[in-house]
């Protein structure tokens, strides 16, 4: 006698709305859409910085409007996500054993954040914003 197995429906579009731990992986994962547009624009700096004085200018200027600044915003908010979730996944990843211990994952995030505030601190700086 054959049975039928059972299979569990999974919802090709929305398996990732069912539970949080879900939703957080693929916000994770989208990130790196909005970071490859990033890298995308930097190339294309790179590019009009290499066409001349001219280029570049028009570049630049092209990105001073409103939507520009909203884009670059709205990549800056999931570049941050971004950074942050890698962080607190940091202490799983790379475990620091002192001795016989572990060190508490805390630590580790905290020195983390702290050195990312420092490199923040130090680029605004020779940017001339601080």
């Amino acid at each position: 006698m054959s049975r039928k197995p059972y299979v569990r429906e999974v919802s090709k579009t929305g398996w990732y709305l069912k539970h949080p731990r879900y939703l957080r992986y693929m916000s994770r994962e989208v990130t790196c859409i909005f970071i490859g547009a990033f890298a995308l624009l930097m190339l294309c700096t790179i590019e009009r910085l290499s066409e001349g004085k001219a280029a570049f200018d028009s570049f630049v200027a092209a990105l001073t409007g409103p939507w520009s600044a909203l884009w670059l915003f709205i990549i800056l908010a999931f570049a941050v996500h971004n950074a942050a979730n890698w962080f607190n996944v940091t202490p799983k990843a790379m475990p620091v054993q002192r001795g016989e211990e572990f060190l508490d994952g805390k630590y580790i995030v905290g020195a983390h954040y702290a050195v990312w505030a420092i490199a923040s601190l130090v680029v605004l700086f020779f940017a001339g914003v601080l």
